[in-house]
């Protein structure tokens, strides 16, 4: 894979059946200030093919933050309890802020995209997440840990609706293969986070090392962008607002589509949240050891590795989602039968099945480039997408969690995951057909 040059972003990405960009089928404008390729010898190639690998090495850096910072924190959840005394009240606002701080802050990146060139904007998100990371384990208060962590997140937030679009600007032609690169990379980082965080911590004797060593690797995620983020800014800003007034302002809340889009990503997130939350303890229940609980549901996410890396590239490949979309909602109904009826017996072939099912995270990721023509249109339905997603994503884990506690078994938490399935399901039938955001009713002309 021979990644595109790369300079400043263009404002949009080709459109189907455009010719390729000069200079390579996925060239994006050059290595310099935007201006068309400088030359199609051997050294003007060899410098975009450069800048190209540069800043795919930089996506995957930045996916493999997106989720270390709250994984290391759930594996350390009693240790950072007992050291800030943390109530059971504020420890649950722990665990619920990733959902709502991607909700709310998530929705304020298509504004700030067009104030910002994209890879200024993700430098900045990197050293957000690195300085919350780091402020956070130096703390005693539990409030300004608080605070911390929602700027930590406040840049993974941002970071994740941009990594759509710059796939979408850097790769058009390659955009499922890498967004299932950047997925796994994103699951590896997150597994690595929940299984390093603890023996990092007993190491030096304390749950801030355990934390704060995530924050070395924000750091680094900062570096491949700073170039593209130097030669982008000025120039970029002031060709946006000399064109603001006359692009379009995608709003994808009064369109079927994003609405659908929405709903399937946050279906989707609530099961998996839930999962995640609630599996280990569903099979202790099962007469399962504690260890052999863990291990069961560490192999959701283990399996799902290669799962994250193969669906966007099928995806890519396939003119109608409909045949991904219903494989994905069987394996997810067969699993949680299967955990209902017979949690022990089969507990190897229901954590296969999950994890088959919980491909719908990665398959709705590269969805959000294939139904936007534009890199506007992808940031918007990107951020509307996951903004409305994680909201319904955060009643997933409480729900569940209130009927099991009031029924005193898991046939009503599931039997409520196999609803959320069907909502899911008839989301992604709407998007399973080749469509596009620019095209639906609902954009409206203003100014930038």
């Amino acid at each position: 894979m021979t990644p595109p040059a790369a300079g400043t972003p263009a404002t949009s990405a080709p459109t189907a059946g455009a010719a390729p960009a000069p200079g390579g089928a996925d060239t994006i404008g050059s290595a310099g200030s935007g201006n068309p390729p400088s030359g199609h010898g051997p050294s003007g190639t060899s410098e975009r093919t450069r800048t190209g690998w540069l800043l795919l090495v930089g996506m995957l850096l930045v996916a493999v933050n997106l989720r270390a910072a709250m994984t290391s924190l759930g594996a350390l959840l009693d240790e950072v309890r007992v050291g800030l005394a943390l109530s059971g009240t504020m420890a649950g606002v722990v665990t619920t802020l990733p959902a709502v701080a991607f909700a709310g802050l998530g929705a304020t990146t298509p504004w700030l995209v067009r104030r910002l060139s994209a890879p200024r904007l993700l430098v900045l998100a990197m050293i957000a997440l690195t300085l919350g990371q780091v402020l956070r384990v130096l703390t005693g208060s539990a409030v300004v840990f608080l605070a911390t962590s929602a700027l930590a997140l406040a840049g993974i937030a941002v970071a994740n609706i941009l990594l759509p679009m710059l796939v979408k600007q850097y790769f058009p032609h390659r955009t499922g293969l890498v967004t299932g690169v950047y997925m796994m990379t994103l699951t590896v980082g997150a597994t690595a986070a929940a299984a390093a965080a603890v023996p990092v911590a007993h190491a030096f004797g304390s749950w801030r090392a355990g934390l704060g060593v995530w924050a070395a690797l924000a750091a680094v995620a900062v570096l491949p962008w700073l170039p593209a983020a130097l030669r982008t800014g000025g120039a970029a800003r002031r060709a946006g607002l000399r064109g603001g007034r006359a692009r379009a302002r995608i709003s994808p809340a009064r369109t079927r589509l994003g609405w659908a889009m929405a709903l399937y990503f946050g279906a989707q997130s609530l099961s998996a949240y839930a999962i995640m939350g609630w599996l280990a303890v569903l099979f202790r229940d099962a007469g399962f050891r504690p260890q052999d609980a863990g291990l069961l549901l560490a192999g959701v996410t283990a399996l799902g590795v290669p799962i994250a890396l193969t669906m966007p590239t099928l995806a890519g490949r396939l003119s109608d989602l409909r045949l991904l979309v219903l494989g994905l909602t069987a394996a997810s109904s067969v699993a949680y039968l299967g955990l209902a009826f017979a949690p022990r017996g089969g507990a190897v072939l229901w954590v296969v099945l999950l994890a088959l099912g919980q491909g719908a995270f990665p398959l709705i990721l590269a969805t959000i480039g294939l139904r936007a023509r534009t890199a506007d249109g992808t940031v918007a339905l990107s951020a509307f997408t996951q903004s409305v997603g994680y909201l319904i994503a955060a009643l997933g884990p409480l729900l569940v969690g209130i009927l099991h506690e009031s029924t005193g078994g898991w046939t009503a938490p599931l039997g409520f995951l196999l609803v959320a399935l069907a909502v899911q399901t008839g989301a992604g039938i709407v998007i399973a057909r080749p469509r596009y955001i620019e095209d639906e009713r609902g954009p409206a002309v203003t100014g930038g």
